[in-house]
């Protein structure tokens, strides 16, 4: 390693992209079914594409830099987020703009815990990118499990994690106390929403942790918290543009929270950090919601279709779901070798969490991918009877 390099990144594990597998293998992805990222199946419909490559020729200037303000594009996230069913409208001072969700949890990371000042609580299996964050930035990261039946998080380890204000560092790991606590809602890789139980833990925190509550999915789950942050203000909702807006590629995220914690955000994000096409393509996708929201009726259809094709197998553990992707385990383990037997067959799913997440395709691709899927464990079976 590079003698100027920080020694403990050694120790890192970067996220690996899609379109999955090992690290330099050629895929082609256009023959794929790319059901691991949780992506939406549709792509923009052609005439809004046209209306924005006509906004990209007539209107922004490629010399000129983005606006850095975003005012438009705050108001419009606000007027969405207020139909939602906040109690208390949100206004555009309410709302941070990053590239993609990533970029607006490293803020967040670097405005609480940077220097030695706290460390992070998340519970796995859980978003990744949490901890490789937490861990490029020296922030330490605190983990507690989850339940095997439901993947509700580790509540009794999770309080036990959390120091009280003056107690000073954890005595176990040295770590400084846990300053934000990580919730996902509802959960990847395992789409579990949370419970009543958990919000209720979350809302017994101190103002002195700030609770962030990842609501990437929103759209799918319907299910919101966003009308807790009038009355909470260390608490902090996020969401994206790449699941049901269906812009993945101009990775667009935003932040809801209190407006002092927004604005320290805002002190930290980069300037200019979100492309003027991509902000574009943010508020097409706002005015033209109702159109491209309606495919989410048709992929939660797919969903429960696919669990409860799914469910038939014996060998298959399959959970509800309040996202747009399944969770599911083998009886017998061997879920790498799944991953790999149904990539070789052309679909793609994400090997994580100690099983199998599947997202929600076309009907065409999730009829390839049950096909697919069951012949996989036809010939394992097979090969297993063959071994016995």
């Amino acid at each position: 390693m590079l003698p100027y390099i920080r020694s403990d990144l050694a120790q890192l594990t970067a996220y690996t992209p899609h379109p999955g597998g090992i690290s330099g293998e050629p895929v082609q992805s256009h023959m794929l079914d790319r059901l691991d990222t949780n992506e939406s199946p549709f792509d923009l419909p052609v005439e809004l594409k046209q209306k924005l490559s006509l906004t990209f020729e007539q209107i922004i200037e490629s010399n000129r830099y983005p606006d850095g303000a975003y005012i438009a594009l705050k108001q419009a996230i606000a007027d969405y987020v207020n139909e939602s069913g906040s109690p208390a409208q949100v206004m555009p001072d309410w709302i941070s703009v990053g590239n993609g969700s990533d970029e607006l949890i490293r803020s967040v990371l670097i405005a609480t815990c940077l220097g030695g000042e706290g460390s992070i609580l998340v519970a796995n299996p859980t978003f990744s990118m949490y901890a490789i964050l937490a861990q490029t930035l020296g922030i330490p990261v605190v983990s507690v499990g989850r339940s095997a039946a439901n993947f509700e998080i580790d509540l009794a380890a999770a309080q036990k994690a959390i120091c009280t204000p003056d107690a000073g560092a954890n005595a176990q790991t040295e770590n400084p106390p846990i300053r934000v606590v990580f919730a996902v809602h509802p959960n990847s890789p395992t789409a579990n929403a949370l419970t009543a139980n958990e919000l209720d833990w979350l809302k017994s925190l101190p103002e002195s942790i700030l609770v962030v509550i990842d609501e990437a999915y929103f759209e799918f789950s319907q299910n919101t918290v966003v009308g807790e942050l009038c009355r909470r203000p260390n608490w902090v909702v996020l969401r994206t543009f790449s699941k049901a807006f269906r812009l993945a590629a101009h990775r667009v995220g935003y932040a809801i929270a209190h407006p002092e914690l927004i604005a320290a955000l805002e002190k930290i994000r980069l300037p200019y950090n979100l492309p003027s096409f991509s902000q574009a393509a943010a508020m097409v996708a706002l005015c033209e919601r109702k159109q491209l929201l309606a495919s989410v009726s048709q992929i939660l259809a797919e969903r429960e279709q696919l669990i409860a094709n799914l469910a038939q197998y014996p060998g298959i553990k399959v959970w509800p779901s309040a996202a747009n992707f399944i969770f599911l385990r083998l009886g017998a383990g061997g879920e790498n070798d799944l991953a790999q037997r149904l990539k070789a067959q052309g679909t793609l799913i994400r090997h994580t969490g100690g099983g199998l997440r599947l997202t929600v395709g076309t009907s065409e691709e999730n009829q390839r991918s049950r096909a697919r899927l069951q012949a996989a464990l036809t010939s394992s079976h097979r090969s297993s009877s063959a071994a016995i």
